[in-house]
């Protein structure tokens, strides 16, 4: 793996089924305790229309809908090596498309995300 640093962004929506149902927008887990998980892969793919249509941009989108902290920074979660991010970001890197947006629609660790 490259020493290189990278930006990565994202937007996460949590669901019912996510390990931790509760975020910074709603901390009692009311509104994620009631949201499927078809309901959160539609919401992301309403997202990623958005993006790709040039309607929106992930960071504005990140900072309203997203459930994770960095959502106060339009979803940015800062430069790293790729070698030290999560799984899901590490593949984006290793089959060469990290630069379009993606959808990841099988859950790990309970929740998912979309990302830029």
């Amino acid at each position: 793996m490259s020493s290189e640093k990278v930006r990565a962004s994202h937007l996460l929506l949590k669901h019912e089924g996510s390990r931790r149902p509760a975020s910074w927008k709603d901390p009692e887990g009311k509104v994620i305790k009631q949201t499927s998980r078809n309901d959160a892969v539609a919401k992301l793919n309403a997202f990623r229309a958005d993006v790709l249509s040039g309607k929106a941009q992930l960071a504005d989108l990140a900072a309203v809908h997203s459930d994770c902290n960095s959502a106060k920074r339009g979803g940015d979660l800062g430069l790293s090596r790729p070698q030290y991010m999560c799984s899901v970001f590490r593949h984006g890197f290793s089959l060469g498309f990290f630069s379009l947006f993606s959808c990841r629609l099988k859950m790990e660790r309970g929740r998912i995300d979309g990302f830029l």
